[in-house]
This record gives C-alpha cells, sequence and structure tokens, in this order.
C-alpha cells in the first residue's frame, strides 16, 4: 500500500493510548524484517534512516530509501519513513525528495538557546515542505560520537516547563524526551521515571516519543506507553538479534560462505524481535 506519513501513524497510535514502534534500519535485511515483523504483528510500523545510517552508506540517502519505500509499497500494513537524528542541514533537504514524511532534527547536544534557534530554523523548512518534525530536549546520550552519559545524572532528564516553553518556541510536531532511557544500551535495564513522564505527558500537547527502547524491558516500555509515549524507537535491539544469530549459525556452520545462509537466519532474528516489540507497545494502554 501506499506510503502513510509519520504523523499521521502517531496521531493513530496516541488516539488508541498506545504507541507506533519506529525502527532504525541500516542494510535491505532491516527493512524486510521489520515490514514483515509488522506484519506478523498485523500494525503498522515506521522506517527510520539515521544520519549515521547514511554515512554507513557512502553518505548516500538515497539507495537504502528507495528500498525502503519500494518495500513499504509492497506491504500489507501500514508503513511511514522517517529520517532520523539529523544534524545536517545538507541531509535535511534531501528528506522530502527522498520519500520521507518526517524528520528528527537532532540540536540536543547544543545549549537550549542555541538547540532552540537550530530547531525553529529547521521546523521552519520542513513545514514548508510539508514535513512532521521532530526534536530532542535533555540528554538521552549514547549516540556514536557522543561522550559517555549518564541517563540518571542530574541534568540529564527533559524538565517540563522547558519543554513546554522550547515545543511552543519551536512548533516541533512531537518532542523525544529523557527520561532514564540511554541509546545503543545492549541490555534491556533501564528504568525509566515514570512519575516525571506523567508531568511532561501533562504539560505538553505534542506526542512524545521515546528514544533508547533497545535498552528498556517489556513492562517498563508497556508502563511508558500507558503514560503518554506515542513513539517508541528501537534500533540496538535489531542489531542484537541479527548479529547475535548470524554468530551462532557462523560457529555452527565454519564451512558456510553463501551470504543468504547466514542473512536469512539474521533477518528472521530481527522479524521476531520485530513483532515482540510491536507486540509491546502497539497494544492499547490499560
Amino acid at each position: 500500500m501506499p506510503l502513510v506519513t509519520t504523523g499521521e501513524l502517531v496521531t493513530q497510535a496516541a488516539a488508541g493510548r498506545s504507541a507506533v514502534a519506529a525502527f532504525n534500519i541500516v542494510t535491505l535485511e532491516h527493512v524486510e524484517a521489520v515490514i514483515a515483523g509488522a506484519e506478523s504483528a498485523e500494525a503498522p510500523v515506521v522506517l527510520q534512516v539515521s544520519e549515521n545510517a547514511v554515512k554507513f552508506r557512502y553518505g548516500r540517502l538515497l539507495p537504502l530509501a528507495r528500498a525502503a519505500v519500494a518495500a513499504a509499497e509492497r506491504a500489507s500494513v501500514q508503513v511511514g519513513l522517517h529520517l532520523d537524528h539529523v544534524q545536517s542541514d545538507d541531509l535535511l533537504r534531501q528528506a522530502a525528495d527522498a520519500g520521507f514524511s518526517s524528520v528528527m532534527y537532532d540540536a540536543a547536544r547544543l545549549p537550549y538557546e542555541q538547540n532552540l534557534a537550530a530547531t525553529r530554523a529547521a521546523v521552519d523548512w520542513a513545514h514548508s515542505q510539508g514535513l512532521w518534525i521532530e526534536a530532542e530536549l535533555g540528554q538521552v546520550g549514547g549516540k556514536t560520537g557522543e561522550p559517555p552519559l549518564d541517563a540518571h545524572a542530574p541534568g540529564a532528564r527533559t524538565d517540563p516547563a522547558e519543554a513546554r516553553a522550547f515545543v511552543g518556541d519551536s512548533g516541533v510536531n512531537a518532542l523525544a524526551v529523557a527520561i532514564g532511557s540511554t541509546h545503543a544500551m545492549t541490555t534491556r535495564t533501564a528504568t525509566l521515571d515514570h512519575d516525571l513522564l506523567k508531568r511532561l505527558s501533562a504539560a505538553l500537547d505534542v506526542p512524545l516519543v521515546l528514544h533508547g527502547s533497545s535498552g528498556v524491558p517489556d513492562h517498563e516500555l508497556a508502563a511508558a506507553v500507558a503514560g503518554g509515549i506515542a513513539k517508541v524507537n528501537v534500533g540496538t535491539a535489531l542489531n542484537i538479534a541479527m548479529t547475535g544469530a548470524i554468530r551462532d549459525f557462523l560457529a555452527a556452520h565454519p564451512e558456510a560462505v553463501d551470504s543468504r545462509t547466514y542473512l536469512s537466519v539474521g533477518r528472521e532474528a530481527m522479524v521476531r524481535a520485530v513483532t515482540g516489540i510491536i507486540r509491546t507497545v502497539g497494544r492499547p494502554a490499560a
């Protein structure tokens, strides 16, 4: 079916008191696995391409974006396409022509006033192109190239009053909030600040996004959705599933040289991971 906008999927999820799962893709196997997992769960999904993934693909956005669009158009569930953690204005300006309906513009590394100014400029341009735009306030941390960050350190969490001012002054359509998760976690041990999430949900009139969800246990994810999270970002969990399955296959079959034999095993492991996460966050909150 045709691509659906990320904004529409997030709005639908929020209205149903659930969340849409958004998965970061790096290879064609990621694309296929995310869509197959969503079809298994019979739920919509968002495919996300990060700036780091673009750098991995020799700095070229279109090959992976075109593959994602082609796969999404053949899916039996609704699929959105989102450009994630964009810091480059040049990359931002490629989004609309590459089939993306939304962008996460990431200036969270900057001091508040600079973050606001950069985000406001990005929002003005994105809205002129019909793009839905997400930003981040607070310090989720863990992204490639960032210094280590304690997600529980004083000042790392998103302040509700500051967030309300930021959303109003920037014009963003959604806000990623720092409530205790960290990007690139390889263990599911994160503990979220649900009281803070409750206060953020009450203070803001835009959908809330959880980054770093790979490190969050299922019960914490379900509680976050119940508390107001409408979009859940996942990346590392897919890479853990894929890499672990391939490692095990090659250990058991050291003679294997046909990449299809181990990539298919890795892809199926990602399908299972996607299905499980969607079933956790895509159910209406109790």
